[in-house]
C-alpha cells in the first residue's frame, strides 16, 4: 500500500527546532515483556505504582517549563482519575492508550472499535478536554491491520502513534515511511516514532527500551542528526515504570525479558534531565499543529 506523505515546517523556539515529548502512561506489570508472567486477571492485586511515577515524570516536565503529551491508559485512568486531571492541569495533552493494553493486531475490528472508543469517552468525561491522538500498545499497528486507521478516523481521532518502522521481535514496519504520514483518504495522520536512517535500514532513536539500553550520547547524536539532516522533529517516548528502579521484581522471568525490562531503569530518570535540555519540547499537537 502506497501512502502519501504529509508535508510539515517544523516549529522553531530560539533557533531550535521543537521535538515532540509524550509518555506512554501504563503500570509496571502492563508491559509486553511480563505478559507472560502476570497475566491479566491479576492485575488488580498488583502494586499500582504508575500514579506516584507519573507525578515524579510531571514534575521533572515541570521544572524543566514544557509540555508532552500522555497517551493514558484507561484501565489506569479509571483507578486514578486525579492524575488525569493533574495532566491536563499541567498543560499536557491528553491522548489514548486504549481501554485494556490489548495489542491491536489482537483484536477484531469491533473488538478495537469497542476498546477506543471507551478509552476516548473516559478520558474525555475525567479530563474535560477533547482526545484527538492515539497510540497503540506496544505499537501494534503494522501491514496486517492497517484498517486500524479507518477505525480511528470513524470515532473520532484525529492522529495516531502507533507505527515503528523498524525490525522487532515484538512490533514495527519497516516499510512505512519514516515521518508523518496519511494512512487512507480524509485528514487522518500516522505520526510514527522516529528513527534514524543508516543505509538501507532504519534504527531505532526515538525512546523506550532504547534510550535506557544504549548510551545516551547515541540518543543525543540521532536525534540531532534527524533535527539537522531530515528537518524534521523527533517523536520520542518512555513509560513512568521505566523512572522506577524500586518496582517489583517478577521471579523465572526468561533472560531476554529480565533484560528487557529491568536494565538501567536506575539511569533513567537522570537521562531524560540530560534529554529535556539538550533539546526543545512539547506536545504532539503543538509540534505537529493538530488542532
Amino acid at each position: 500500500m502506497r501512502f502519501r506523505e504529509t508535508p510539515m515546517v517544523p516549529l522553531r523556539r530560539d533557533g531550535r527546532m521543537v521535538n515532540a515529548m509524550s509518555v506512554d502512561v501504563e503500570d509496571w506489570f502492563q508491559v509486553q515483556a511480563l505478559a507472560g508472567a502476570i497475566d491479566r486477571s491479576e492485575w488488580d492485586s498488583q502494586l499500582r505504582r504508575v500514579e506516584a511515577n507519573t507525578d515524579r515524570i510531571l514534575d521533572l516536565f515541570s521544572r524543566a517549563g514544557i509540555h508532552a503529551t500522555f497517551f493514558t491508559l484507561g484501565w489506569v485512568a479509571e483507578r486514578h482519575p486525579a492524575l488525569v486531571r493533574r495532566i491536563v492541569a499541567g498543560g499536557h495533552e491528553l491522548a489514548s492508550h486504549g481501554s485494556e493494553h490489548r495489542r491491536a493486531d489482537d483484536q477484531g475490528r469491533d473488538g478495537f472499535r469497542h476498546d477506543i472508543r471507551r478509552a476516548k469517552a473516559l478520558l474525555e468525561d475525567l479530563g474535560g478536554v477533547e482526545v484527538r491522538g492515539y497510540r497503540a500498545p506496544t505499537f501494534s499497528i503494522g501491514a496486517a491491520n492497517l484498517w486500524a486507521f479507518e477505525v480511528l478516523a470513524e470515532e473520532g481521532y484525529a492522529y495516531s502513534s502507533s507505527v515503528y518502522p523498524v525490525r522487532h521481535d515484538y512490533y514495527g514496519m519497516p516499510s512505512a515511511p519514516r515521518f508523518a504520514f496519511q494512512p487512507g483518504p480524509g485528514g487522518f495522520v500516522e505520526y510514527p516514532v522516529t528513527t534514524l536512517r543508516l543505509g538501507s535500514r532504519n534504527l531505532p532513536c526515538g525512546g523506550g527500551g532504547f534510550f535506557r539500553l544504549l548510551p545516551y550520547a547515541l540518543s543525543r547524536a540521532a536525534i540531532a542528526r534527524v533535527n539537522r539532516i531530515d528537518d524534521r522533529p523527533a517523536i520520542f517516548y518512555f513509560h513512568p515504570w521505566e523512572i522506577d528502579a524500586g518496582q517489583p521484581r517478577v521471579s523465572g522471568l526468561p533472560a531476554k525479558a529480565r533484560f528487557r525490562h529491568y536494565l538501567n531503569l536506575h539511569r533513567t530518570e537522570s537521562r531524560l534531565e540530560r534529554l529535556v535540555r539538550d533539546f526543545a519540547w512539547d506536545r504532539m499537537d503543538s509540534v505537529f499543529q493538530q488542532g
